[in-house]
């Protein structure tokens, strides 16, 4: 890409690959006779965790085209590509050589979304001895110091709360004080499925072709990173501002009216539904929260969607999304060594290739490989359910996760994994754990009608493994869960079970977790290595890739 001629440099801005806003806080003051932006490609952006290929090109794509724009705007920038000859492909040792050759007065950084490359730019910073100046990222609509403040005093953290109070301090959805429609939410009116005769024709969402920065990437990505998982054949995911924007007009014509209804559906071969794919240009940074907020509002009051759609979409953006960073920050770094229910077995190897007789699971994940991307009903009832039932060790999951989706940055990601989908804090983030049985699945989707397993069995040879792992969690756990008002009918009905069946039950749940290699692995899996300890990962390609050249296509390992 090339690089500006070094200078003495008043202030370094450092921008990284999930901050790619010319608006951004790091750019206040800024002085392009002086000043300069510095940027850097880094093998170990991803292979800290063995990141998928579409998660790595969206960054670098993104990332390079941001670059662009910014010299078009006339600001000075030192851009560091991935295979420059000199490359020491870690952000530490990358800036520790910018420093040397700029000689900034001081460096100006945007909060990061990892707790991890926040503490190393420091100590890079502080090694070198120049000053770093941390500022909020505005992007968000709250500060970790407004969250602090929230949750100082309370015996429990809810979302909900939280999302109240934001709605008040906004005034979203607000009208003289009060939520609009009388009721602060519409998830009674989000919760169905699109029934045996399926989803029907759905709007086909806006997609990008890659031009020839994001062709070169691609190129680049298949070179370096070949053995990583995932495939890059469907990529087309929006890499700059203008297709953001473009994407969120398109969600709001399309795909907003219906989303509220159907955003827990699930369907067979369908990955987008009406959900509007934006997290991932959200969480780069290429759209301000406020703006699909704003977009959103208007349509409801345009009467181009129901409020109970508006509503539901807003409160991911104002409520979850704004509490998990909230969480992030407050509870890091602990909050990511987390394994409240004590679980040690290993993720089965088929999380990377998609192959298991599951179909359920084998269309998640093989979607997930494909396109870098699942909805939150396939994260949280799908792969995450199956994880946590099948008693996985959490930051294995949460390595998994932070591979391979498009839009994980460690702030939303590992929250919502480790609280949310495998209740790894106790109960610290969400109230319980979200388990269900293959009944539960096949309520609100159409795999079960053609999976070799029948979701109200939990025991035999067509028993479903989420049904048989649900009644194994619930007696494994029935005595830390029985204080636990929202667990209660489901640990009544747990009581109806004798204890020769529990005992059955237990048996087939252990040698389902023999049959995916589950079994307890007493230490972290080397996939899952660098996500607890980077410094400590042996290569890009750590154990969990060998593992797959032994599975079979049930993820049996031979």
């Amino acid at each position: 890409m090339g690089t500006d001629t070094a200078f003495q440099a008043r202030t370094l801005v450092v921008v990284l690959g999930d901050q790619l806003d010319h608006a951004s806080a790091a750019f206040d003051g800024f002085d392009a006779s002086r000043d300069l932006i510095w940027m850097a490609e880094v093998a170990e952006e991803s292979t800290h965790v063995w990141s998928s290929k579409q998660r790595i090109a969206l960054f670098l794509s993104a990332m390079r085209h941001f670059a662009d724009e910014a010299r078009a705007r006339g600001r000075r920038l030192e851009y560091v590509a991935l295979d420059d000859a000199e490359n020491t492909q870690t952000l530490s040792g990358e800036l520790t050589r910018a420093i040397a050759r700029c000689r900034p007065v001081r460096m100006v950084l945007v909060r990061p979304g990892d707790w991890r490359v926040l503490k190393a730019l420091r100590a890079t910073a502080r090694a070198a001895g120049v000053p770093m100046e941390l500022r909020e990222d505005r992007h968000f609509l709250s500060t970790p110091q407004d969250f602090a403040k929230h949750a100082r005093n309370r015996t429990q953290l809810r979302m909900e709360w939280w999302y109240r109070e934001m709605r008040q301090r906004t005034g979203i959805l607000m009208r003289d004080g009060q939520p609009v429609g009388g009721r602060w939410n519409f998830d009674t009116e989000n919760r169905e499925s699109f029934g045996r005769s399926g989803p029907g024709v759905l709007p086909t969402p806006l997609r990008f072709a890659p031009d020839d920065t994001t062709s070169a990437v691609l190129q680049l990505v298949e070179r370096r990173f070949g053995a990583h998982p995932g495939r890059l054949g469907s990529f087309s995911w929006p890499v700059t501002r203008t297709q953001a924007l473009a994407a969120l007009d398109d969600f709001i014509e399309h795909r907003l009216p219906s989303f509220g209804r159907y955003q827990d559906a699930l369907a067979e071969g369908r990955p987008w539904l009406h959900h509007s794919q934006l997290s991932a240009a959200l969480n780069l940074k290429l759209l301000d929260p406020r703006e699909l907020l704003a977009a959103v509002e208007a349509a409801w009051e345009a009467g181009r969607a129901p409020l109970a759609s508006a509503e539901g979409f807003m409160r991911q953006v104002l409520g979850w999304r704004e509490y998990v960073r909230g969480v992030y920050w407050l509870t890091m770094p602990e909050y990511a060594q987390r394994n409240a229910l004590g679980a040690t077995a290993r993720l089965p190897a088929f999380f990377w290739t998609g192959g298991t007789d599951m179909r359920c699971l084998a269309d998640a994940l093989t979607q997930t490989l494909d396109h870098g991307y699942a909805h939150h009903i396939q994260r949280l009832m799908v792969t995450g359910n199956y994880a946590l039932m099948l008693g996985v060790e959490p930051s294995q999951v949460h390595a998994w996760y932070l591979s391979v989706y498009v839009d994980a940055v460690e702030w939303v990601e590992l929250p919502n994994t480790l609280g949310m989908s495998q209740y790894a804090d106790g109960g610290a983030l969400a109230s319980k754990p979200y388990i269900a049985t293959g009944k539960y699945l096949d309520r609100m989707g159409d795999h079960c009608g053609r999976c070799r397993y029948d979701p109200a069995q939990a025991t035999g040879p067509e028993a479903c493994p989420h049904t048989t792992l649900y009644w194994d969690f619930l007696a494994r756990h029935e005595q830390r869960l029985a204080g636990n008002a929202r667990m209660a009918m489901q640990l009544k009905n747990l009581a109806r079970l004798s204890p020769q069946r529990r005992e059955q039950i237990a048996q087939a749940a252990q040698a389902h977790r023999e049959a995916v290699g589950a079994v307890a692995a007493g230490a972290v899996a080397a996939g899952a290595v660098a996500a607890i300890a980077p410094e400590t990962a042996p290569s890009a390609r750590p154990a969990a890739a060998d593992a797959l050249a032994q599975a079979d296509l049930f993820g049996q390992p031979s």
